[in-house]
C-alpha cells in the first residue's frame, strides 16, 4: 500500500506548511459548521480542503514552492512582532524604553538610574529622561 502511494505521488508536490495550515483551518471550519449549523463555515471548510488537495497533487512544483516560501515569510514577519513584544515584556522590570524625539528609534535604558542623558544610537540626538 505504501509503495502504491509513493508511486502515485511521484512527480507531485506533496504536503508542506501551507497545506497543513489550510487543512487545520478547513477542519476548524467544518467543526464550527457542525456546532453552529451555518452553511457558510461548511462551504469555506470544503473550499479550503479542495485548495489543499489541489496544492498537494499539483505538478507545478516551482509555483507551489514559491507559494509556501511566501507563506513562511509572512508568518515569520508576524511571529517576529510577537517575539519582540514578548522580549520587551520580559525586560520591562530591568529596563525602560523610550523613543528618540527626532528619528523615533526605540532606546532601552536601565531602570533606577535617576535623570539621565540618553543618546540615540541611530541619529546621535541627546535627550534627558528619568529612568
Amino acid at each position: 500500500m505504501g509503495r502504491k502511494f509513493s508511486q502515485m505521488m511521484q512527480g507531485k508536490y506533496g504536503n508542506d506548511e501551507l497545506n497543513r495550515t489550510l487543512m487545520i483551518a478547513a477542519m476548524g471550519c467544518l467543526a464550527v459548521s457542525l456546532i453552529t449549523k451555518w452553511n457558510t463555515f461548511y462551504m469555506v471548510g470544503i473550499i479550503l480542503l479542495i485548495c489543499s488537495y489541489f496544492r498537494m497533487f499539483s505538478r507545478n512544483i516551482p509555483k507551489r514552492t514559491k507559494e509556501n516560501m511566501l507563506y513562511k515569510k509572512k508568518t515569520n514577519q508576524i511571529m517576529s512582532i510577537f517575539t519582540k513584544k514578548k522580549k520587551r515584556l520580559s525586560e520591562r522590570k530591568d529596563y525602560r524604553f523610550y523613543r528618540c524625539p527626532s528619528c523615533h528609534q526605540e532606546v532601552r535604558v536601565p531602570r533606577g538610574k535617576g535623570k539621565i542623558s540618553i543618546t540615540c544610537p541611530k541619529c546621535r540626538t541627546q535627550f534627558i529622561k528619568r529612568s
